[in-house]
């Protein structure tokens, strides 16, 4: 079931081809799969359980809404692309068509936990995206953002995905300012793929006039076996690493903010336990 709370433009932030045509190469691709399980371990660490309800705003693809619906949390998936949301639509799944540079409803209820996975770099007011999704967390609940990293590492994969920007942890901190929030933890994600990214700014793939969604493809190509077995196995090194708080510095941000408040007894018990 697709419910609207408001209606935007899907290509102001990305392609919405790039949404709509590439969905079974994303759900596939072991950078996506490796983010959805830092996800939920870094939910769990914060004491967000099953049955907890999340939201995943910027839903895209998928990925992380089903990955969490295989780990029982009740989970509502948001997007600003329709396409993309009736290519997720089935019996029993609440999904939601908002638009992020507008105000929610007053009437929703809050979550347990709100994710915006690599979202707010598509928009051009961050710190207005991030106000309004703190209105959808319950006290004592937790925002969990993750960012591209390191200005220095914009290129036209940058460019073709719609990114306004690259986060430092200081542009990603001021970000957050009056939105209510309190940064728990700002940490690094995959410093293994910083040299990769920038081999990929002096050798652009684009062709002349093909859609974004080709070059975006071509980007994503992952290598034959065995070498994408190895590449599964630095993605779960990175992942200890990030829940930990270890990782260097990497290609992406991860930062957790809780609203102030009392958490929900079954979060506290979870947590002890």
């Amino acid at each position: 079931m697709i419910q609207t709370w408001s209606r935007g433009v899907a290509d102001d932030g990305m392609a919405e081809a790039i949404l709509v045509e590439l969905q079974e190469v994303i759900r596939r691709h072991p950078w996506w799969q490796a983010r959805a399980r830092l996800t939920i371990a870094l939910l769990e660490q914060q004491g967000v359980h099953p049955p907890a309800r999340v939201l995943d705003a910027g839903c895209g693809w998928g990925v992380t809404l089903e990955r969490l619906e295989h780990q029982r949390y009740q989970v509502d998936g948001l997007d600003v692309s329709r396409q993309a949301l009736e290519r997720l639509d089935r019996e029993g799944r609440t999904l939601i068509e908002a638009d992020l540079t507008r105000d929610v409803p007053n009437h929703v209820q809050p979550y347990d936990a709100v994710l915006a996975l690599d979202v707010i770099e598509h928009l051009d007011d961050d710190q207005g995206a991030l106000a309004r999704l703190a209105k959808l967390v319950a006290p004592g609940g937790i925002l969990i953002v993750s960012v591209p990293a390191l200005p220095d590492l914009f290129s036209e994969f940058d460019a073709i995905q719609g990114h306004r920007r690259r986060y430092t942890p200081e542009t990603l901190r001021a970000a957050f300012e009056g939105t209510g929030l309190e940064i728990e933890s700002i940490r690094w994600w995959c410093g293994m793929m910083v040299n990769v990214l920038r081999r990929q700014r002096t050798r652009p793939r684009s062709r002349p006039g093909e859609p974004p969604e080709a070059t975006y493809r071509r980007y994503l190509k992952v290598p034959p076996w065995p070498i994408s077995s190895a590449l599964r196995m630095a993605f779960a090194i990175e992942n200890q690493r990030t829940r930990q708080g270890f990782g260097i510095k990497g290609t992406s941000l991860i930062a957790l903010a809780r609203r102030p408040g009392p958490k929900k007894a079954s979060n506290e018990r979870h947590s002890r336990l």
